[in-house]
């Protein structure tokens, strides 16, 4: 998982681009990069960290050029980034400078037959392969002068050889105007967007957010199997490249997005909160009663609020989230795992003492941290503590850009499915706990989506050496 964003219009875009950047820098705090070029010079800087240490002004000064692009990494494989790693990417030959969303299932083939033709990958992220094998068709049709029908079919090779999940925004030469390149692969799972401003500049970003910033007006979403080419003033052309068969993710709608983001479906929001009330129902049908509703930062709140809605009990805020303390480091002890998890969420006694307390959460992945926080409320004297989640069970990892663990690591592929609630509260100490079913998830988002981490049926299929490959790298 990781974000973009891309500009084309008449001023500088580079400080245009940091701060659309910042608007997304939850999807990324590995590294950060920022790409511009003005008619002759291509220019580009990134390096690992974050928008406000790699970007700073004094590093963006000199990047001049009215187009450019973006991006914030999350890394899905390994545990060792180098700046190699960052996005975006260029190539000379042709001239484009690339970055992408998502995550490439068959890596080892793409770089094995680039190999095959010269062409060597030198970092460990699969946005290079997929610059290489765009770059590699743009030539076999032509050295140079590319027109909208050459991208169109290096698009369409793309989406052939390369397999996985990615949005991808670059910048080239088409038509022999400066042009900005967006597309999305036929299954749609990683979100796009694009829009307009009022000075005829277009914008496109993984999240509408990025746009509310620059006081662009979203458009639409970047449609799935289709590529789109913007020029500033102009009106972008758009060709559908490959039948589309769309499975937005639902985890971005869980957990990923910014719920103040528009995506397909509507405000992210908005169906945080749609799925808090269908878990409400589902959660009193088993005859539970609370009295406060208490939402895990940050994720959870829309959802909890629903819920306290939909069952007549207050919400409240039940935890202080310190905002200053970074990521979560393994601690050698309990004792050391219990003061870092205070010291990210500190909970107010008076919310929890004495009373049956409904926790929200979005999921539960290995369950160790939820453990924690339960065994921390403990020390509250709550009379009961019920776990909800707003979303199913998480039994399958995910191949398409979501840093999941193997499903070995994956605690509720560990169990039956049958008293899994039961088994899994016990675990953690809670009174009960309830999931959102894959009924009442679709209830809320439809059966178009990728929910692959949920039920298993993943809308790209993953070959066992694919799956083995990017185990072995998340391992690294």
């Amino acid at each position: 998982m990781c974000g973009f964003v891309g500009l084309i219009g008449t001023d500088t875009v580079a400080p245009q681009l940091v701060l659309g950047l910042q608007s997304i820098q939850h999807r990324g705090q590995d590294a950060a990069g920022v790409a511009t070029f003005d008619g002759v010079r291509w220019d580009l800087t990134k390096d690992l960290g974050m928008v406000a240490q790699v970007l700073a002004a004094d590093n963006i000064r000199h990047m001049q050029g009215s187009v450019g692009i973006g991006h914030v990494r999350y890394p899905t494989a390994g545990t060792t980034s180098t700046r190699q790693d960052a996005q975006p990417f260029q190539t000379r030959r042709p001239g484009i400078l690339l970055a992408h969303n998502g995550n490439l299932t068959n890596v080892p083939e793409v770089t094995q037959s680039l190999r095959m033709e010269g062409m060597h990958v030198l970092s460990s992220c699969d946005a290079e392969p997929l610059l290489l094998v765009f770059a590699q068709e743009l030539t076999k049709i032509r050295a140079a002068g590319h027109t909208s029908d050459d991208v169109a079919q290096a698009v369409a090779a793309v989406f052939r050889r390369v397999r996985g999940a990615y949005s991808v925004v670059a910048v080239m030469e088409v038509d022999g105007e400066t042009t900005l390149v967006a597309f999305r692969d036929p299954h749609g799972i990683r979100p796009g967007c694009y829009g307009r401003r009022a000075d005829g500049a277009w914008m496109v970003s993984s999240e509408s957010v990025a746009l509310d910033v620059l006081d662009f007006k979203k458009v639409d979403d970047l449609r799935a199997g289709d590529l789109m080419l913007f020029r500033a003033g102009k009106e972008p052309v758009q060709i559908e490249v490959a039948t589309k068969k769309p499975q937005p993710c639902v985890f971005e709608r869980i957990y990923f997005a910014r719920p103040d983001s528009v995506m397909e479906d509507g405000r992210v929001n908005r169906q945080r909160w749609r799925m808090g009330r269908q878990l409400a129902r589902e959660w009193a049908a088993k005859g539970y009663e609370a009295d406060v509703v208490v939402a895990i930062p940050d994720t959870s709140r829309p959802a909890a609020m629903a819920m306290a809605d939909e069952l007549g009990v207050p919400n409240r805020e039940g935890f202080i989230k310190n905002r200053y303390s970074g990521r979560t480091f393994i601690m050698p002890d309990a004792a050391s795992r219990k003061a870092a998890l205070r010291l990210k969420l500190n909970p107010i006694q008076e919310i929890f003492e004495g009373k049956r307390v409904l926790l929200v959460d979005d999921s539960v992945v290995r369950g160790s941290t939820m453990a924690r926080i339960v065994d921390m409320l403990r020390d509250m004297k709550p009379k009961e503590v019920h776990l909800a989640i707003f979303s199913p069970p998480v039994r399958h990892p995910c191949f398409y850009g979501i840093d999941m663990p193997s499903q070995e690591e994956l605690v509720a592929a560990q169990m039956s499915p049958d008293d899994l609630e039961t088994t899994l509260a016990n675990r953690m100490g809670a009174d009960s706990l309830t999931y959102l079913t894959i009924e009442g998830l679709q209830e809320v988002m439809g059966s178009d989506i990728c929910a692959a981490c949920f039920n298993g049926d993943y809308a790209v299929p993953i070959s066992d050496d694919e799956r083995s490959f990017i185990n072995a790298e998340r391992r690294d």
